[in-house]
This record gives structure tokens, C-alpha cells and sequence, in this order.
């Protein structure tokens, strides 16, 4: 169909092949059919595209027509931003180029202002369609391109509802998932197992990504922190989530992403980051619950409706992981920019301020680095600031604590996850309450109806994990053969600032006197621990007791309670483990 019958030029016109895909794995609108298209379509008008490095040519993959229309488009904007260097666009069909009214109308009067041909391949009916705008007193073609413009914005609406619909029903089944699209990280779509109905696809544990989830949850149980398990990943090379999914379906890693509308940042790799790996094990999906929106869906009894018969984590790992979590989130952050031994270790005696190490320079190098009371940092008044150079108080630090606790035997404990049904309750009266909010705003009997319904299912939920028992989780102990002395020697500092952290151990530290000191005056300082070591000081005081009255010839009483214990992080286990037991240890 052509609104006038097309002449044939004499000399090639200038042409630009446009190409667009809304999906980058949508083979049945793929990039080289339609180029094939346009080309066909350009030999039989006698269009040029140019070739090699003159190649006139707009390809916009993975852009909606729906959402960006033609100008703001990364490549075919840039085209339409320079008329001058072509005289007609050609696409393979109509809703390559637009799928609404406004957008037509845009590109009509764009056309129409620089006297341009616009091209389709393929129009109703299979025939091609020619808009030749080079005659600006026939309304012809603008009048033709508004009515197929009206009929493409009514398909494209109609393709959307039936789409989202169907989407909703999906949502409401069991096992089932859409089939199309990215899954969540830790899954892979696979088809459904006939006793479960055989029809269309369900999720399975993915193992590459389960083994990088298993990594990440023994890292962060043994201690480390979010950010420091983010750098190792990405280190070591290893695909983020969403890099992961390209790599699966073989296509380059990294992409755009944001940016201004119409515009982008194109990155070579997607990174983990700390915000990355902590919404990756705060969402539901790894208990194979079905999410929508950031909300899990759930069924008319208020029960989360499965994505998968093979969960990657079960509830209660999942709570102890978001435990451990938000722990962390409480001003309980690793700091791995400075080398300070004492960090959350060495208070101010005059106003219980932490202390921090400061390292001032003389010729460019760092000399005498001292930890110093920080009041005036923290906006408070410290009538006695103190201050200690860092290599004594750090050598009087760990002479005490090797003292106190070197002897110490570490031990090797296994939890076994226990299950508190508090989290989901919580989780699920929020919902409950936001549910709430919208309570008669429903304008219709439908909506009123399906809000009721949804109300009636999250108040069943939470009645029935009312009713569910709390289970402690149970700790086994077992000695490891190595002492703290032992751990120590084989840390670098962070390690060791970990360790004494752990322990509970305090150093407070007095204003000292003018003079010429040439080492600590231990007058100054007084070394604390509070914590799991303590009946473990106790034992080993107690020893020494023994020790000295069996030399001396005295008696003396054991400590009352002496006990040795000391909970260590479980050796890493083997790769193929599985999760829970990862969790466990």
C-alpha cells in the first residue's frame, strides 16, 4: 500500500536502514531480518545505505517503542538530529518505527519539515507503504500515517493487557513461571515435571550460582563483611547476577544503564557491590517464594505461592542470615582503610570516647603515629583528652591479651539452625498494614472484592504463624587443638582487630604527664575484657594459681565457675557441601 505510486529516482537516494528490538533475545523480529527487509525494499526504490565506514545505518536494540519514541532513541535520534545527510529512513514494519499516535505525529511533522521519504518493508495487508513528504502541499501522507498510527496504538494496547494478564495468571500458579525474562539469581527456568502437570516452565537451583550464594554465606558466617566479600568476588572474576545471565545465554557482559532519558552508561562488566550481595539475601526468592512488585505473592490462605520445589535456603537460614545482617548495619562496620590495631578497641578514660589513630608527617613521612581522643570530632567537650603513641599502646594491648588468653584452647562450634516464626510475622503484618491503607478507595465492586480477598489471605497468614512455636537454635561444641596464641601469629591486623573486638577487649587510656617518657607509663592504662573469654580468663588464672601454690607450698582455692570457651568460626567446607550444611558449620 503506498499513499502515491513511488517514481523511480534516477540516482540513489540516500537512505538509513532503521532497526529496532524490544527484547535482545526476540528471534522472531531479529536484527537480520530486518536488515534483509530493508534492504529488499531499498533495492526496489533505488535507496542507498552506503557501505563500510559511510554505512548509514540506526540500530537501537533492547528499546521500547512504547516508552522511547523515535528522537529520543540512543542511535535513530542521532540520525534524525542530522537530516541533511539522507533523504528517506526505511523500516521493516510500522511498529519498528512507532507504537503511538504522539510519537507518529512527531515524526510526521519532522518529515514533513525536511521533505523526507519514510519507508515500511512491510505494511497491512504484507505490501510495503512509502510516505514521500517531499511535496509539502499533498496532506496525503501525513493524513495516511495518523490513521495507521491510531491502529498501532490500539494493537500495541491490546497486546499489553493480554500480556499482563497473563503474566497475573501465571503469577496465581504454583511452580509456574513465565518462561520469558531474566529469573532471579540463584535459579533457572526449567520445564515443569509432569507430576506437577507438565505444562510450561518451573525454577531449579542454578548450580554456578548457588555455589557463588554458598560462597558469600560462608564468608559473611565466617566474619567478613559485605564489602569485603564483594571485593573478593569481584577479583576473582567472578559473573555478577546480572552479568551471570548474559554469560548463560552466551551474549557479551555489561550494558547500559541508567543515564538521562533518552541517553545511557555503557559498562564493560556489572560489579558485585556491598547493595548488590545484601538485596540478593534479603529477598525471599532464595526461600522459592514467588515475588511481585518487591511483595511475595501469596494464595487465598495468605501462603506464599512457590516458584520451585527446591528452595535455595530454608527459613531459618534465611532469618539468621538477615540476623547477622542487620547486626552488621549497627555501626558494626569492618573498616579495612586503616591499619589501626585498636579501632573500637582504645577509649578516652576522661569521656569514654573511642580514640583514633592519627599519623602526622614531617618531610612527607610519617612519623610517631598516635591514637588520640576524637571528643571534638563528635561535637562533645573532653575536660582530659588523652593521647598514646600507637606502637606502645598496641604492644601493651597485645602482651596483655596473649597473657590473659594465648594459652586459651579455640573451639570449633556447629549451629544448628533453630526457627523463629517472629520475621515473617513482622514482615507479614506490614504488608497487612499497608494493605490496610487502601481500604475504600475501590471504586468499583471488583476491585473492592480482590482488595477483601487479599486482606482476608494476609490475616490467615498471620493467625497461623501466631500459632507456630519458637525452636532454639542448638550449639556443639568441639575443641580445635590451636590456641588464641596460635590464631593470632597467623593474622594480619584486621584479624587481630577482629579477634579483640570479639573478645570484648577495652583499653582505656589516661592523659599522661609532660616529660621525657621513653616508654608507656602503665599507670596510664587499664586493659578490660567483657564476653565469651571471661570464664576462659578465669581458667587460666586459676592455673596459674595452681601452679604458683604448688611451687610456693600454699593452698590455694580454684576460681569458682572456671570453664575454657571460645566460639570460632567453622572451617570452610567443600565446594559441593550444600548450603544449609554450609550454614550450619
Amino acid at each position: 500500500m503506498t499513499t502515491a505510486p513511488p517514481t523511480f529516482e534516477a540516482r540513489p537516494l540516500r537512505g538509513v536502514r532503521c532497526i529496532r528490538l524490544s527484547v535482545l533475545t526476540d528471534e522472531t523480529t531479529s536484527p537480520e531480518r530486518q536488515r534483509e527487509a530493508d534492504d529488499k525494499i531499498a533495492a526496489e526504490l533505488n535507496i542507498d545505505f552506503g557501505s563500510g565506514d559511510a554505512l548509514r545505518e540506526a540500530v537501537d536494540l533492547d528499546v521500547s517503542a512504547s516508552t522511547f519514541g523515535p528522537f529520543d532513541r540512543p542511535e535513530l535520534g542521532g540520525w534524525l538530529a542530522r537530516p541533511a545527510e539522507y533523504d528517506a529512513l526505511v523500516w521493516w514494519r510500522f511498529d519498528r518505527a512507532i507504537r503511538s499516535m504522539a510519537h507518529m505525529h512527531d515524526l510526521a511533522k519532522w518529515a514533513k519539515q525536511h521533505h523526507k521519504m519514510l519507508i515500511f518493508a512491510e505494511g497491512i495487508g504484507g505490501g510495503k507503504i512509502v510516505f514521500d513528504f517531499r511535496n509539502p502541499v499533498d496532506p496525503t501522507s501525513e493524513l495516511m500515517m495518523m490513521m495507521l498510527a491510531f491502529a498501532a496504538q490500539v494493537e500495541s494496547q491490546s497486546i499489553k493487557d493480554r500480556v499482563t494478564g497473563a503474566m497475573a495468571a501465571i503469577r496465581r500458579m504454583p511452580l509456574r513461571w513465565r518462561g520469558g525474562g531474566r529469573p532471579p539469581y540463584g535459579y533457572m527456568p526449567a520445564p515443569m515435571p509432569k507430576e506437577h502437570g507438565g505444562i510450561g516452565w518451573t525454577l531449579v537451583p542454578d548450580p554456578d550460582a548457588v555455589a557463588v550464594i554458598e560462597r558469600i554465606v560462608r564468608e559473611l558466617l565466617e566474619g567478613r563483611t559485605v564489602s569485603a566479600i564483594a571485593v573478593g568476588l569481584n577479583a576473582d572474576q567472578v559473573p555478577s547476577p546480572r552479568d551471570h545471565w548474559a554469560v548463560t545465554k552466551e551474549r557479551e557482559k555489561g550494558g547500559k544503564t541508567g543515564g538521562a532519558r533518552g541517553s545511557h552508561v555503557v559498562r564493560d562488566v556489572f560489579k558485585w557491590t556491598p547493595a548488590v550481595i545484601t538485596r540478593m539475601l534479603r529477598n525471599p526468592v532464595l526461600l522459592g517464594w514467588k515475588m511481585h512488585k518487591g511483595k511475595p505473592v501469596r494464595d487465598a490462605e495468605g501462603n506464599p505461592i512457590m516458584a520451585t520445589t527446591e528452595p535455595i535456603l530454608t527459613r531459618a537460614e534465611f532469618d539468621r542470615i538477615g540476623a547477622v545482617l542487620d547486626a552488621r548495619s549497627i555501626d558494626n562496620r569492618e573498616r579495612s582503610d586503616t591499619d589501626a590495631l585498636q579501632l573500637r578497641v582504645i577509649h578516652c578514660d576522661s569521656c569514654k570516647g573511642r580514640m583514633y589513630l592519627s599519623k602526622p608527617t614531617k618531610n612527607g613521612a610519617s612519623v610517631n603515629a598516635h591514637y588520640k581522643c576524637n571528643s571534638s570530632a563528635r561535637g562533645d567537650a573532653c575536660e582530659l583528652p588523652a593521647n598514646v603513641r600507637a606502637d606502645w599502646a598496641d604492644d601493651y594491648t597485645t602482651a596483655e591479651f596473649l597473657r590473659l588468653f594465648g594459652s586459651v584452647q579455640t573451639t570449633h562450634v556447629i549451629v544448628v539452625p533453630g526457627y523463629d516464626p517472629e520475621p515473617e510475622l513482622r514482615a507479614t503484618l506490614r504488608e497487612f498494614e499497608e494493605h490496610q491503607q487502601q481500604e475504600g478507595r475501590q471504586k468499583s465492586k471488583h476491585a473492592a472484592r480482590a482488595w477483601q480477598e487479599r486482606a482476608d489471605a494476609l490475616d490467615s497468614r498471620i493467625a497461623d504463624l501466631e500459632t507456630r512455636e519458637k525452636r532454639e537454635p542448638q550449639r556443639i561444641v568441639t575443641p580445635t587443638g590451636r590456641t588464641i596464641a596460635d590464631e593470632w601469629a597467623e593474622k594480619d591486623t584486621a584479624g587481630r582487630r577482629a579477634m579483640l573486638i570479639e573478645a570484648g577487649a577495652r583499653l582505656e587510656v589516661k592523659r599522661g604527664t609532660r616529660g621525657g617518657w621513653r616508654k608507656l607509663d602503665t599507670r596510664r592504662v587499664r586493659f578490660t575484657v567483657k564476653g565469651e573469654l571471661d570464664p576462659a580468663a578465669e581458667a587460666v588464672a586459676a592455673t596459674v594459681a595452681d601452679v604458683t601454690a604448688e611451687k610456693t607450698g600454699t593452698d590455694v582455692p580454684p576460681a569458682p565457675g572456671s570453664a575454657v570457651r571460645l566460639a570460632e568460626p567453622a572451617p570452610v567446607p567443600a565446594p559441593d557441601e550444600p548450603v544449609r550444611e554450609l550454614i550450619a558449620a
